[in-house]
Formats: structure tokens, sequence, C-alpha cells
């Protein structure tokens, strides 16, 4: 055995890190029962509203048809947790990723622990810590289930080698599959380039080359079982589309594009404080020099070369968006502890000083931004007091701890923890869905319908875009008509209401739509909407 290898993973370790998990979960699910649903979750809940309606199948459905861009896997996730209550809400959406967050918890914790149970807890602090992990954790996410997949498949190739641990390849290839089930070719490749960088730093070349080729194989097996349920599921033309959205949109740009290094510039904000912290340590290891390399400081290059192979790796297709990177934040998180694991060398100890700074200060850095939020949304946050009070209690604990040398530098962490979770949960969540919110305007809209019935028309909405945030709303199986420019109105005859943005209304120059006045108006989605009836005298 190798004398460098750490202790096995004990009993304390595994029991610490599930009840880890276990706290981490509560906390990623509290007050999460019936919110509204707003933004990018829209989607995912109408996906599983309709399953629920017609059952399901191999690709989620708006508005009947097949949607081509994912697989149901997530969706079936939702709809069976939803099938008790009879109907989907913000709990059940958000289960399965608040779930795969927590693994995230429990495995960044043994992955550490062993070495330093401090390690293993402030890694955990700087994750919950990390901008993008709150956002996504507390949302319905297949990116985020995709981090909690491919740490898992790097965690079992690693346990083997380091931790005594059986050879559990099954179990591999099970998360690869389950991979490509959640999130598609993507969401096999990066777990796969994360175990076969680590294979590649360890030198491992018989089970790099192994492991890679059979990945590859299972790849095309995959894609060909995609792309046979696809035309089964909708034809020929839906195949088409698959490919499409799956595979070409994303690599030639039409999906959106961005630059080359938008990762490596985006995530200082986008996965602060995990990435730009990582940045500094490992910018902090190359100056301190060269130095006989223990278990410890391996693992950090292990975390460095796989976080480094996703954000190259998904530089390379045009289409980026910040969370797709998420399987690189545990591995920042690692890194960015690191420097609670070594006691030497100043610029370490300088690194300790600003990460404890920062988790002591942040009570006070958030009553702050609390009240020049306040005076940007006076209607919104006009009760705050009581969550000032709060925070200024936490901000007098921490500087407690600060001083206590037995509680510093895990109190003020787990402080900083509960002060940014507890706003982002308290004021945070309910100002989005107030300045956000859909539901208002389209059970006004859904009422005045339903008194008078005739169809529905939404103007400018897009059918995959603002038209879905509407739908959400209904959880019926409506079909509205959808019409994009001001001469696609040109046809439409009474009765019929008519659902658009109030700067598309005032453009209009349409005589039967400009002599109509409004029946409602009001906000949708932080825009002025209004609803129109034209009756059936008005002739086009």
């Amino acid at each position: 055995m190798n004398k460098d290898r750490p202790p096995l993973l004990s009993p304390p370790i595994r029991r610490q890190s599930l009840g880890l998990g276990l706290l981490a979960l509560l906390l990623f699910i509290a007050g999460s029962w019936h919110q509204a649903i707003i933004g990018f979750d829209s989607r995912f809940v109408l996906f599983a509203q309709e399953m629920l309606r017609h059952g399901p199948g191999f690709f989620p459905t708006t508005y009947g048809q097949p949607y081509a861009d994912y697989l149901a896997t997530s969706t079936l996730l939702t709809w069976l947790l939803s099938l008790p209550f009879g109907e989907v809400t913000s709990l059940t959406a958000w289960l399965p990723t608040a779930v795969a967050s927590a693994s995230i918890v429990t495995l960044v914790y043994r992955l550490t622990a062993s070495y330093s149970q401090r390690w293993g807890v402030l890694s955990i602090a700087v994750l919950l810590l990390s901008s993008t992990f709150i956002s996504e954790t507390r949302a319905v996410s297949l990116d985020q289930m995709l981090a909690a997949i491919a740490l898992a498949v790097f965690y079992l190739g690693y346990a083997h080698d380091h931790f005594g641990a059986a050879k559990r390849l099954h179990w591999v290839y099970l998360l690869l599959i389950l991979g490509f089930a959640v999130r598609g070719p993507i969401g096999l490749v990066i777990p796969t380039g994360m175990l076969c960088s680590y294979y590649l730093l360890n030198r491992q070349w018989r089970q790099l080359i192994s492991f890679g080729l059979l990945a590859l194989a299972l790849l095309v097996a995959c894609v060909g079982l995609l792309l046979l349920m696809a035309k089964l599921s909708g034809g020929e033309s839906f195949m088409q589309d698959v490919i499409r959205m799956q595979f070409l949109g994303r690599m030639d740009g039409s999906e959106g594009s961005s630059g080359v290094l938008y990762y490596f510039t985006s995530s200082l904000g986008n996965a602060a404080m995990a990435y730009p912290m990582a940045l500094l340590v490992l910018l902090a290891m190359l100056i301190s020099g060269r130095r006989a390399p223990g278990p410890a400081l391996r693992l950090v290059g292990y975390c460095a070369a796989a976080g480094l192979l996703v954000m190259l790796g998904l530089s390379i297709p045009q289409a980026k968006k910040a969370r797709y990177v998420l399987p690189m934040l545990p591995m920042a998180a690692i890194i960015a502890a690191y420097p609670f694991h070594v006691a030497h060398g100043r610029l370490f100890a300088g690194l300790r000083g600003l990460m404890l700074g920062i988790w002591t200060l942040l009570p006070t850095l958030l009553i702050a931004s609390l009240l020049v939020a306040r005076a940007r949304y006076p209607e919104q946050l006009n009760a705050l007091g009581w969550v000032l009070g709060t925070l200024a209690a936490l901000q007098a604990l921490a500087l407690v701890m600060l001083f206590k040398a037995r509680l510093r530098p895990v109190g003020p962490a787990f402080v900083a923890v509960l002060a940014v979770w507890g706003t982002y949960i308290l004021v945070v969540e309910p100002l989005l869905r107030s300045v956000y919110d859909t539901r208002t305007f389209t059970l006004r809209v859904h009422e005045q319908v339903m008194a008078q019935r005739a169809p529905v028309v939404l103007h400018g909405l897009g059918k995959d875009a603002k038209a879905i945030k509407y739908m959400v709303n209904l959880d019926c199986d409506q079909v509205p008509l959808f019409t994009q420019q001001a001469g696609d109105l040109k046809p439409i005859q009474g009765p019929a209401w008519l659902v658009m943005s109030e700067a598309d209304y005032e453009g209009l120059a349409d005589p039967r739509f400009r002599a109509i006045t409004p029946t409602l108006s009001g906000a949708f989605d932080h825009n002025p909407y209004v609803l129109l009836h034209l009756d059936k005298t008005a002739q086009p």
C-alpha cells in the first residue's frame, strides 16, 4: 500500500457526510412548498404538468407536442413526486435538484475530510456561498444534477485508489448512462472527461484507454437510442429537431453564442466565491514553489485538472451559459478551502485571512446591499426590519466567533452561510417572484376568458418563450393561437381575446385594434401587458 495514501474512509466520516448532506437538503428545500413559478423553471414545470395530464413518454411535451431539447428524465422525477399531490408544486419541481446538491455536499466532504475535517467543512461552506450554486439549487437545474453525477464518477475513481474502496465500475457506467439521460450527450462526456483527467494525471494509462474507449462506445449507443426514441416519438422531422437542438445548435451558435474565454471571465462573478478564490490558491501554489506533493496536494491537482477540463471542453461549443460549468464548482470549492489544510506559507496565511474576513463581514455587506435594494424596490421591500435585525445579530455572533480560537474559522464561515441563504430565501426569492410575476396577470386574463369564452391569441410572446410563462399558470390543455408580427393579426376574426405587451399594442397601426380599449392591463414578467377583446363585429 502507498505510504502516502490517506486513511480509509472511516465510519464516522461516512456518517458525518450523510448528516451534512441531510442538513443541506433541509436548507435547500426550506420554504419551497408553493412558490410562484418564474423564469426558466416555467418550461420544466409545464413539462411536468402535461405529463400529469397525459402520462409519461420518452420526451417532455409542450402544447401536446414532444419537445426536442431534452429527454423526459428530469420530468419523470417531478411527475413521480407530484403524483401523490395531484399537482406540480415548486417543491416537487425543485426536489430532484435539491437532492443532487445535497449529494454534492456529501461527496465534497468525503473527498476532503479524510485529510482534514476542517478542510471538508470549509469546502462545503465555500460551495454554499457560491452564487450559481445557490440560484441553481433552488430551481429545476439539469446542470446541477449533472454536476452531482460528474462528481460521483470522479469520486468513485478517486476513492478506489486512495480510500481503499472497492472498484465499482458498474456504478460508473450506470452514472454515465444517467448523465446522458438527464443532460443528453454532454451529460456523458463531462463525467467521462473528469475521470479521464484523473487517470491522465495519475499516469494510469491502461485505465485511461480502456475507460475512454468504453465510454465512447456507450456514447455511440446512447446517441443511437436517443435518435430511435425521437423517431418513435415524432417521426423523421422530430428526429431532425433533436439533432439540431441537442447537437448542432449548441455547437454552431444558432442557440446563442459567446466568446471563447466566456467561462474563464464570467465565472469570476457567476461562480464567486469558489472560482476566484480557487484561482488565488493555485496562483499562491505556483509562487510558493515546488515541494514534495502529499496526497492532499495531489487531490488539489486532480480537482484543478478536472475543473479546467470542464471549462475548456465547454468553451468549444458556441452556446454558453453560466450554469453549464456547474460540474467545475465543487472542484473549485475544494481548491479554495485548501489553505485551511496547510499551515505553512505567508501566501496561504494571507488567503486564510482574506476568506475569514469576507465570511465575518458578510452579514454587514448583506445589510448594506438590502438597504440599497430597498431604495430601488420600496414597495416590495418595505418590511425588512426584522431581516436587518437578524443579520445584525448574526454579525455580532460572527465577531464573537472570530475571537474564539476553537470556533475560528468554521464558526464565521457557517454564520455567513446562514446569513446568505436566509437572505436569499426570505428576501431575494420573494423579490424576484414579485418583480417577475406572471401568475397574477395570467389568472386575471383566464378569468375574463372563462367569463366570455373565445379563442386566445398570444401576440409577440413566442411559442417557446414568454408563452411558456403564461401557460404554466393555467395547468390546462388550452392551446392558444400564436402571432409574432403585426401583419399576423390581420386574418384574426372576432370574437377573440388578444394578449400582448403594452409596447406592441401602442405600435399597432390596424384601426380594428387601435379602436379597442384594453379590458385589463398589468405587469407580466416585469413588463406592462394588456388584454384586448376583439368582438365579432370587427371585420379584417
